[in-house]
């Protein structure tokens, strides 16, 4: 909308009765808040009667879509102030208690002890001071359990802890298949299992055949299951 605040009375009053011809379009509160002020310097709100004073507020509703509260609540500082000015909430803020070196003295304790659980680590923060006599502990000391979880999860703390280990490979074959190459000596063995087959009562046995590659020296088992704790007890 072009010009909207220099409207007449008289043009407010046929607006706000039946047009929607007008519409305010505001990027932020600031402009918003500014056009209302305009519009009230513009018609003199101040010096109008009850009647024109009332149709100047509907008119300010209408374009704005504020509630008739907010509209009420903008016109009130602007007959104290004479402006119409976002309000700057200035939210009190509590001073902190621990440092950023005390958030960084509690990332060394985790790392050197590997990150223990809250009691335990706020025990080895008295230790220290108690024990030890050392000074920098004094704080993180008398902290609380929930509070040390706190401090763990802040920007800082993970900054300190923060390593990155690459990926190693596997050294070891796992359920390699290859011929054994015993060089003579004795000791390696050949493994064959066979399965029974399942029953309709019950499951199969599976049959293992050990034999040594060198003495040729022959075992033969069952075992219902093949896993470290049945085979150990072959």
């Amino acid at each position: 909308m072009h010009e909207a605040e220099k409207l007449s009375l008289e043009a407010i009053g046929r607006f706000v009765a039946a047009s929607e011809e007008l519409r305010f379009e505001g990027e932020n509160r600031q402009q918003v808040y500014g056009w209302v002020e305009q519009v009230l310097v513009r018609q003199e709100y101040a010096q109008q009667g009850k009647a024109a004073r009332g149709l100047v507020r509907r008119y300010v509703e209408k374009m704005t879509g504020m509630s008739r509260a907010q509209v009420t609540r903008l016109i009130a500082r602007y007959t104290a102030t004479g402006q119409v000015r976002p309000t700057i909430y200035r939210r009190r803020r509590f001073p902190g208690l621990y440092t950023r070196a005390d958030v960084e003295l509690l990332a060394s304790v985790d790392e050197a002890h590997e990150t223990l659980s809250g009691p335990a680590t706020r025990r080895i923060l008295e230790r220290e001071v108690e024990l030890y006599g050392k000074q920098e502990y004094v704080r993180l000391a008398a902290i609380s359990v929930a509070h040390l979880y706190n401090l763990r999860k802040s920007q800082r703390y993970r900054e300190r802890r923060l390593n990155y280990v690459k990926t190693r490979r596997t050294a070891v074959s796992t359920g390699e298949r290859r011929k054994p190459q015993p060089q003579g000596q004795p000791g390696y063995l050949r493994l064959d299992t066979v399965h029974q087959g399942d029953r309709p009562e019950a499951k199969g046995v599976y049959h293992i055949n050990a034999v040594d590659e060198v003495l040729q020296w022959q075992v033969v088992g069952s075992t219902p299951r093949i896993s470290e704790t049945y085979l150990s007890r072959c």
